[in-house]
């Protein structure tokens, strides 16, 4: 049985997905590499969004530099 998402701020069940990166600290600052993935489900009605972590592998940060320049 699957769960329906339910927005903890309105109540709307209605949302969308998305994915984001973003630049960690140090080094992959310096050189614009985003090592860092997020997914995020937003309301429909009232925009409030959570952010999860997602997972990335060393080849796509290697592929992300390569790709940035």
């Amino acid at each position: 049985m699957s769960k329906q998402w339910v927005c903890p701020k309105c109540g709307n069940t209605g949302y969308q997905t998305d994915q984001f990166a973003a630049t960690g600290g140090g080094l992959s600052k310096f050189l614009d590499v985003q090592s860092k993935r997020f997914n995020t489900i937003s309301c429909t009605g009232c925009g409030y969004t959570e952010m999860y972590r997602a997972e990335t592998s060393g080849i796509e940060n290697l592929f992300d530099l390569f790709m940035s320049r």
